[in-house]
């Protein structure tokens, strides 16, 4: 049965109970999840695996606590999510048609990450440039404290969104780090302690401009750096992350995509289910993806606005 892929066992297994009983090899499906996994390009805070799934070996999973290898492989295989997600009725388009009729303002997405930053190719520009992708559908607004501005843009010329940009410092600032290879000091953010037991806990919190911002907007999209062979301080990150998305600044259940991105298709990069893991986005209470991009490209780009619209229509609309 290795021999088959995933699909024809499953196909398989729906033609008797003795073959349904029989693909069900928790060892083989195991097999099937590390195997793939690395090559998904996208998951989600209903699809990711357990990190024990694949840092645990076999031998050390007693009979009794063996894990359902085959039902988490359909969970969180996205040929899977997009099959069970074109099955659903069609209910959510009406609702989403209607809700244009009535909302007066386009959705609004504050974006922020090192990944704006830190690669070769620059994601804003390429959004910027690339019409027949992404067509701007509104020129830059006012600068934020000189760190963000926000363009509107069409998502296949029907629906329009903000997307407020953030950057850690000015342009200025950015270059002379990127000329002298060093770390600029990041002014969205500032450092805040605090003592949790007998240890000092670091968290940040947002500067006032950036807070505004937070209060506004529907969701965030992080743009991460997914550049396997650069070093990555991910509990840094985190931090981060939770000081944009703090439920006092606005309502808990924005959603939160995170474009893994890295500059050409041919760097080596960190896979989805891994940056998922390392961010530890399990941790959030709100919906979140994360969605393999490409800079240069924009590859992955559509199908991550995709999903951002589709959960802030659903949050509107609850």
């Amino acid at each position: 049965m290795s021999f088959l892929s995933p699909q024809d066992l499953c196909h398989l297994g729906s033609t008797s109970c003795y073959w349904r009983a029989a693909v069900q090899d928790p060892l083989l499906w195991r097999c099937f999840l590390l195997r793939d996994l690395p090559f998904w390009t996208s998951v989600d805070w209903k699809s990711l695996p357990d990190v024990e799934i694949f840092n645990k070996a076999f031998s050390e999973v007693s009979d009794n606590a063996l894990y359902d290898y085959m039902a988490v492989y359909k969970k969180s295989c996205p040929q899977s999510r997009r099959s069970l997600k074109s099955s659903r009725p069609r209910y959510g388009a009406v609702t989403s048609f209607l809700q244009s009729l009535v909302t007066q303002s386009e959705p609004r997405f504050a974006m922020f990450g090192p990944g704006l930053e830190e690669l070769d190719d620059s994601l804003v520009q390429k959004m910027m440039t690339c019409p027949e992708i992404l067509l701007v559908a509104g020129l830059p607004q006012r600068q934020i404290h000189g760190i963000g501005s926000g363009v509107s843009f069409q998502f296949n010329n029907n629906q329009k969104f903000n997307i407020l940009t953030l950057y850690s410092t000015t342009s200025v600032e950015r270059r002379r780090a990127r000329a002298e290879q060093a770390v600029a000091v990041n002014k969205m953010f500032y450092q805040e302690n605090s003592v949790v037991g007998n240890q000092q806990a670091v968290h940040y919190s947002v500067i006032a401009q950036v807070k505004k911002v937070c209060e506004v907007v529907d969701g965030f999209i992080y743009v991460a750096n997914a550049e396997a062979h650069k070093k990555h301080d991910r509990q840094e990150e985190l931090a981060r992350i939770l000081a944009m998305i703090d439920p006092a600044l606005g309502p808990p259940n924005r959603p939160l995509l995170v474009l893994s991105c890295v500059s050409h298709v041919n760097v080596k990069r960190i896979p989805c289910v891994y940056m998922a893991h390392q961010l530890q986005l399990n941790l959030l209470r709100q919906p979140w993806m994360v969605q393999d991009t490409v800079a240069a490209t924009l590859a992955g780009l559509l199908n991550g606005i995709e999903w951002l619209l589709e959960e802030s229509n659903c949050k509107n609309g609850q």
